[in-house]
């Protein structure tokens, strides 16, 4: 064999085998954001191509310029707090919880810094009760989200379908 020939392929076969610790350390420098449910990963695999659709809707693209990491307490709520302690050992820019009211509390006592986002089908007036957040209207803090279930927006809601249909009853 010839001698540039030899140094091509161990050159070639360096290169290859630094790859995948280049892509690591690239991986490692992009922003991380830390996904915590309830649930186990199948409960969840309906909601994340979703999850991973409103992220590119951002142009945030796993693996791209985000690394998700992500948490599931297998519907063991005791689990959370652990689970939360270590995502944000690992860094995480933003962390999204949901899966009730658990997660948001595992992940406020974990951090009062790090970006919480919340979405959950839980009344929210829990959080405001307890200490969570301000209020519904300016969450205050580190933590934001959206609910789907809300008993203290019911009045709101029958007074705005009163005003849109007055003939209803």
């Amino acid at each position: 064999m010839r001698r540039r020939t030899f140094i091509t392929l161990i050159g070639s076969g360096a290169v290859i085998a630094c790859a995948p610790a280049a892509h690591s350390q690239q991986l490692a420098k992009l922003p991380t954001i830390g996904f915590l449910g309830t649930a186990t990963e199948d409960e969840y695999a309906h909601f994340m191509p979703g999850f991973h659709l409103g992220l590119s809707e951002t142009s945030h693209v796993e693996g791209q310029n985000v690394v998700l990491e992500s948490r599931f307490a297998e519907n063991h709520v005791d689990r959370l707090p652990k689970l939360a302690a270590d995502l944000i050992g690992r860094g995480v820019a933003v962390m999204f919880v949901t899966g009730g009211a658990a997660p948001l509390f595992a992940a406020s006592a974990a951090t009062s810094s790090i970006p919480i986002v919340f979405a959950n089908g839980t009344d929210p007036i829990k959080f405001v009760e307890r200490g969570v957040i301000s209020s519904l209207n300016k969450p205050g803090g580190n933590i934001t989200g959206a609910s789907f279930l809300s008993t203290a927006v019911e009045g709101k809601r029958l007074a705005l379908l009163h005003q849109l249909v007055p003939q209803a009853s």
